[in-house]
């Protein structure tokens, strides 16, 4: 796509102090959907799941990574590996959805078969097919770290940028009490979003909205002691909090952002993760995945129900305001406005890697 005047000058750096918003058509030039694809999403970390939804041989889950359909298994050798969810026959579905204990991938279209490995095993009625041979066809395999627990691809091996790098201090940060890889999967909900995947992202990174959008979660946070802290490539939010025994109880409660998409939500006795979609320039979907200690307990299940009503409400509001700002964005009248030196560090922090990455695009 080319640029207009607006967004080549929106390539330069800003420093905190001085900083804009990014120009609108960040947020509704129809290029943007592939721009961003090639520029950020290709050469980033996903999350894909956690251990727990991947125990065992053949349990596997299905993600969409910015475009790519993704799919993610144990093997029979106990190991996690992921693959393009894309039948090397007509680009059919391998699996539609999680499932647990496959024995092996089935593609739902012409039901062509592929082991745990990603290795087809058979291909039905193509014994009069001229030099075909089932062991020299397999899914692309993408490379897998695991990090606390989560289970992370990145969709080009080659231009992947590091993966330490991404994550560098977080588990300091954590430490023992708080580590993550000891939950269980316990839920997903999914909201589908009429605005940009960035929108989503700008809105996560402060907590300025806060008192005048979430008047319950304001309630719970420590406004005037809400902090930002930035890292090279990703950011941490954290306040106080203050709630029901019931519920959270008392603590801290940390939220972290990393490059591009990824937010893990960590209060005390919950972790909540989110994967921001992007569906196109004015669509985005937000997964939500909760993650509770083991607990079969009435007062357990009572928290969980209590923690996903919570969340519910929070979810909401966050999504029509979201969808406000894009129809803003669209409307022609806005121009870039200046940041909050204090609130919007975050929001700050990642518009410069926006246009680090965009930079590094031949134009």
């Amino acid at each position: 796509m080319s640029l207009n005047d607006a967004m080549q000058r929106d390539l330069a750096e800003q420093t905190a102090a001085t900083a804009t918003s990014l120009a609108a058509d960040w947020y509704v030039e129809p290029g943007m959907t592939a721009l961003d694809r090639q520029a950020i999403f290709s050469r980033s970390w996903h999350l894909l799941a956690h251990v727990s939804q991947l125990a065992d041989a053949g349990d596997h889950v299905v993600m969409d990574c910015a475009g790519l359909p993704v799919l993610a298994v144990c093997g029979e050798d106990g190991d996690i590996r992921a693959f393009h969810n894309v039948c090397r026959h007509r680009a059919g579905p391998i699996a539609c959805a999680d499932g647990r204990g496959a024995r092996s991938l089935r593609c739902r279209y012409h039901g062509w078969n592929y082991g745990l490995d990603g290795q087809l095993k058979s291909a039905p009625e193509m014994k009069d097919a001229i030099d075909f041979d089932v062991s020299k066809i397999r899914l692309p395999e993408l490379p897998v770290r695991i990090w606390q627990g989560l289970v992370f691809a990145a969709i080009d091996a080659d231009h992947a940028m590091d993966f330490d790098a991404l994550v560098a201090g977080i588990e300091t940060r954590l430490g023992k009490e708080r580590g993550l890889a000891a939950y269980g999967h316990h839920h997903r909900v999914s909201y589908e979003l009429a605005c940009n995947w960035k929108i989503y992202v700008d809105n996560y990174l402060e907590g300025y909205h806060v008192p005048h959008v979430h008047p319950s979660l304001n309630r719970l946070l420590d406004y005037r002691s809400y902090r930002t802290e930035l890292a090279e490539w990703h950011s941490l939010q954290w306040s106080p909090l203050e709630s029901r025994d019931d519920l959270y109880g008392n603590g801290d409660a940390l939220y972290y952002w990393l490059w591009p998409n990824t937010m893990l939500n960590i209060l005390p006795g919950r972790l909540q993760t989110n994967r921001v979609v992007p569906l196109g320039v004015d669509r985005c979907r937000v997964d939500f995945d909760f993650y509770y200690p083991l607990d079969d307990s009435a007062d357990g299940e009572a928290r969980r129900a209590a923690d996903l009503e919570f969340s519910d409400d929070v979810q909401h509001e966050d999504l029509g305001i979201c969808e406000d700002v894009q129809r803003g964005m669209a409307s022609g009248s806005y121009v870039p406005g200046r940041l909050n030196p204090l609130r919007e560090t975050g929001v700050h922090h990642f518009h410069e890697l926006l246009r680090r990455a965009w930079r590094e695009i031949t134009w």
